[in-house]
């Protein structure tokens, strides 16, 4: 694998020229609609309460690329970030801990036989830090709109009770999940997979793709000329030096395959080297360049160390890393 840079694209110390009201931002899905692209993000924003979702594009016509990132400015002040969606029906469960990771995925409701935009992600009930469970906002239209419950909810016992950093694609008719089950703070992180015809019922079995031994947080999955792709994160939440494991991933499979043993040999792509404005990297999206079949762009959060004495010292970051296949 052929590393060609890495480029930061959000920071907070950079700030976020012209918007006031914006803390940070992290956690990226990207997707191409229409001739545009656009990023879906989580962040937190001043006067918001808990954590949100905004979006990003590129102009239109534009080719994808690390720079250049724009984001929505609120209809009635360009200097304040627009949130992506309301909270109108989905304040019991999603607006007291806020939305999280979003994975957006374009597939097909076998009720009606239409094309559907959504942006899955994980919601909170009681606070920031979970338990969580996984909904999604839908495009109608003309807005991003909110639903009143989640679709996917933890139900088995090696879930722990939270299920959240959803990835999906739709593929063979069904929409597929790979999902994390568990808790940051206790170290207990297993990677799980589901799927189902509609997205929103009759899910399948759930069941263990990685087990907590192996640290992956999530397995993006995009699928390409040949056959599909997925980069993963796998990360370190214990107090001692990150193991050379720790950081980004890729491999490939014929099939969108259920099983993490039908997938190829991992290849490392990142390490948890301590870059400054990055460290031990986590919540990878990619897409393919539209000039070059070779060339990937894989966008991944961050963090490093500030001099706040709080007991959060952190800021997180987003960045890319482009790169050739094998």
């Amino acid at each position: 694998m052929s590393v060609t840079k890495e480029t930061k694209v959000f920071d907070p110390a950079d700030g976020f020229h012209p918007f006031g009201d914006v803390v940070e931002l992290t956690d990226a899905s990207v997707a191409k609609r229409g001739d545009q692209w656009w990023m879906y993000l989580a962040g937190e924003v001043n006067g918001h309460e808990g954590i949100q979702l905004f979006s990003a594009s590129l102009p239109a016509g534009v080719p994808l690329a690390a720079t250049g990132w724009r984001l929505t400015p609120h209809p009635s002040d360009p200097k304040r970030v627009a949130p992506l969606a309301t909270h109108e029906r989905s304040n019991a469960w999603d607006l007291k801990g806020g939305r999280h990771c979003p994975s957006y995925v374009a597939g097909r409701d076998p009720h009606t036989g239409n094309r559907v935009e959504r942006i899955y992600y994980a919601g909170s009930a009681e606070n920031l830090w979970g338990p969580y469970a996984i909904g999604y906002l839908e495009w109608d239209g003309s807005k991003w709109a909110d639903q009143e419950a989640p679709v996917f909810t933890a139900n088995e016992d090696w879930e722990r009770g939270s299920v959240y950093e959803p990835n999906l694609i739709y593929a063979d008719g069904m929409w597929k999940l790979w999902y994390v089950a568990g808790s940051n703070k206790d170290d207990y992180l297993v990677h799980g997979f589901a799927e189902s015809a509609d997205g929103r019922t009759g899910w399948t079995k759930h069941q263990i793709f990685l087990p907590p031994e192996e640290k992956v947080f999530d397995f993006c999955v995009r699928k390409n000329e040949a056959g599909y792709e997925a980069v993963f994160s796998k990360v370190w939440l214990g107090s001692t030096p990150a193991p050379e494991a720790t950081g980004l991933w890729w491999c490939r499979c014929n099939d969108p395959s259920s099983g993490f043993s039908d997938w190829s040999q991992p290849i490392q792509i990142m390490t948890a080297q301590d870059c400054g404005w990055h460290a031990g990297p986590w919540k990878p999206t990619f897409q393919f360049s539209e000039s070059d079949p070779d060339h990937r762009f894989v966008f991944f959060d961050g963090s490093y160390k500030t001099a706040d004495p709080g007991p959060f010292p952190y800021a997180f970051t987003l960045g890319c890393l482009e790169m050739k296949r094998p």
